[in-house]
């Protein structure tokens, strides 16, 4: 985890370039098989409710119906039931307010304008989330350049659209734990990539390294926002589809262990600012290295508990080995203050990985030593 043949092998890694690099379809690859089970719904739902809408109800050619399936389901991360509502809801509004122009006053290009400035206003005024508007706008263009053959014909086909896609959702879901995953590991690697530059940083007394291990820290936010953006998806999901409510108990598990690594993340940032300061003297550190080292050695056990919960004693109780430590006066005797107050920053860092084991907060701070 800290090591400087780690650092030096994630430096000279062979990176391919000409004609391999062009060659490589792995990227492509990958993001289609992602995008597989959102494909099949969009096929699958925009099929049933075009055929519902033409044989069934008897519409001639009913557009909206697959065309409001596929803009509410989309191929974005944020599945939950209820972004896909908005989105239907937000066409229909559209389509009501496009229909009800075309019957007062009939097509033409001023009734265009007339009837997309009409829905824009409508549609911000309902919602303050910006693509409900511009999908309004989308389908009341729609109604307002293609003819029908009967009034309100085309919002009947859009209803038929937005039903589909929800029926889709429940009976067709996108795997919640894949997204999650695979966010909740990069979070872990992240912090393991800025532990080690600040390992690195104070095994050599590097100022340079240091800050670039801030840098580094500070950078983990936004993948602890994805991964939050998606856990909540999964678990909206999860309630609203039948076949992976199963899935809910550990979802809300994984959600835990997000809460606890925010806070780690934010005490890591604390630890790599303390980094950066007392490196300025360039002297070697190599105790609080080799703490901070053991206490991302834990947190890798405690990532890999996100996939397999039987790792999570094993976790706790590597964390709590480096935690019953962690006592200032004992470890650094004859420090100065600021090495010291390194040594009393690990100790919250110490207690959100407990945390994320699953372990009481309570319980997790009675852990350190009193000091």
């Amino acid at each position: 985890m800290s090591g400087g043949d780690g650092d030096t092998a994630a430096i000279t890694q062979v990176v391919p370039t000409g004609w391999r690099a062009r060659l490589d379809l792995r990227p492509q690859l990958a993001r289609v098989r992602g995008s597989a089970i959102a494909i099949l719904q969009i096929t699958v739902a925009a099929t049933a409710a075009w055929a519902f809408a033409h044989y069934v109800v008897g519409h001639a050619a009913p557009l909206l119906a697959a065309t409001v399936t596929i803009s509410s389901l989309g191929l974005v991360r944020d599945a939950r039931p209820r972004r896909v509502l908005e989105t239907v809801v937000g066409m229909l509004v559209g389509i009501l307010v496009a229909e009800g122009f075309v019957v007062v006053v009939g097509p033409g290009w001023w009734q265009l304008a007339l009837a997309l400035g009409v829905t824009l206003l409508v549609a911000r005024f309902l919602s303050p989330y910006p693509p409900f508007a511009i999908m309004a706008g989308i389908q009341a263009s729609i109604v307002m350049s293609l003819p029908a053959t009967q009034p309100f014909a085309r919002l009947i086909d859009g209803i038929i659209g937005g039903v589909a896609a929800l029926v889709v959702t429940a009976l067709i879901p996108r795997n919640p734990r894949r997204e999650e995953a695979r966010d909740g590991h990069a979070v872990f690697a992240a912090a393991d990539a800025a532990a080690r530059t600040i390992v690195q940083a104070l095994r050599r007394g590097d100022p340079m390294r240091a800050t670039r291990g801030l840098e580094k820290a500070r950078a983990i936010a936004p993948r602890i926002d994805e991964w939050r953006d998606s856990l909540d998806s999964g678990l909206a999901v999860a309630s609203f589809s039948p076949w992976l409510r199963p899935q809910r108990a550990e979802l809300r598990r994984h959600h835990a262990v997000l809460q606890s690594m925010d806070f780690a993340t934010r005490n890591l940032r604390v630890v790599a600012r303390r980094a950066v300061y007392l490196c300025d003297d360039g002297q070697r550190r190599p105790v609080p290295a080799e703490l901070l080292a053991e206490l991302m050695r834990a947190a890798a056990l405690v990532g890999d508990s996100l996939d397999d919960i039987a790792l999570q004693p094993a976790a706790r109780e590597a964390v709590r080995a480096v935690a019953v430590r962690l006592d200032p006066a004992q470890i650094l005797p004859d420090g100065s203050q600021g090495d010291q107050n390194l040594i009393t920053a690990l100790r919250p860092l110490a207690v959100d990985l407990l945390t994320a084991t699953g372990m009481p907060s309570a319980e997790a701070r009675a852990v350190l030593p009193r000091v």
